[in-house]
C-alpha cells in the first residue's frame, strides 16, 4: 500500500482534481464540522438571501456529531455521520466553495454531478473508529449555530486526520467499483 498523501488545508481545487479513488490521505490544518441541522439552517439563510456565518471557500466539511470531551481533551469520540443527511443541502453548499467532504456512505447522482461540477472530493473517514479519530484533532471551537449542540457549525484543527478518497472529482466511486465486484456472487 502507497504512503498516505498529506494534505494541508485550504484544500483548494487544483489539490482536489490531483487525488483519485482509493487515495489514503492525512489532512492537517482546519477543517469544519457541519451535521444536517447546520446544512439545514445555512441553505435556509442561503434562500432568505443572508450571508452564511462561515466562508466556504477552499474548505472541508466533515458530517460529525461529537461526544462530550474528557477533562483536558478539545473533543469526545468524532467518528463519521452518514452523509447521505446531507445529500438534500450539498449542491447549494458546495456551490458556497466547499471543495471536500469526509464522512461515510455513498452519495446521491445529484451531488456526484455538483461535485464534478464544482471540482470536489469526498473523503470517507473509518467508521466505529471515533476514539482514535478524536486524537487528530487538536482544537474543536463553534463557529456558528450553538443552539444546535453537538450538531453546530464548528471548526477543528486537526493533524493527520486519516481518510480515504472514496469518490474523486471525476465521480469516480469507491463504492460502486468495489460493490459491483460482488454483485455477480449467486444469491445476491
Amino acid at each position: 500500500m502507497a504512503e498516505p498523501i498529506k494534505i494541508q488545508t485550504p484544500f483548494t481545487e487544483e489539490m482536489s482534481r490531483k487525488l483519485h479513488v482509493g487515495d489514503a490521505v492525512l489532512i492537517s490544518g482546519t477543517i469544519i464540522a457541519a451535521r444536517d441541522a447546520a446544512h439545514k439552517a445555512m441553505t435556509e439563510a442561503l434562500a432568505r438571501g443572508e450571508e452564511l456565518p462561515v466562508d466556504w471557500k477552499d474548505q472541508m466539511v466533515y458530517y460529525l456529531g461529537p461526544t462530550p470531551a474528557k477533562p483536558g481533551d478539545p473533543i469526545g469520540s468524532c467518528g463519521p455521520t452518514t452523509s447521505g443527511r446531507m445529500d438534500a443541502y450539498t449542491p447549494t453548499m458546495l456551490d458556497q466553495g466547499i471543495k471536500g467532504m469526509i464522512g461515510k456512505g455513498s452519495r446521491s447522482a445529484a451531488v456526484v454531478e455538483s461535485m464534478k461540477k464544482n471540482g470536489v472530493t469526498y473523503f470517507a473517514a473509518v467508521g466505529g473508529a471515533a476514539a482514535l479519530i478524536a486524537k487528530s484533532v487538536k482544537k474543536y471551537e463553534v463557529l456558528a449555530y450553538p443552539e444546535l449542540g453537538p450538531e453546530a457549525v464548528a471548526a477543528l484543527t486537526v493533524e493527520d486526520f486519516p481518510a480515504i478518497v472514496v469518490i474523486d472529482c471525476e465521480g469516480n466511486n469507491l463504492y460502486e467499483t468495489n460493490q459491483a465486484k460482488y454483485r455477480t456472487l449467486k444469491g445476491y
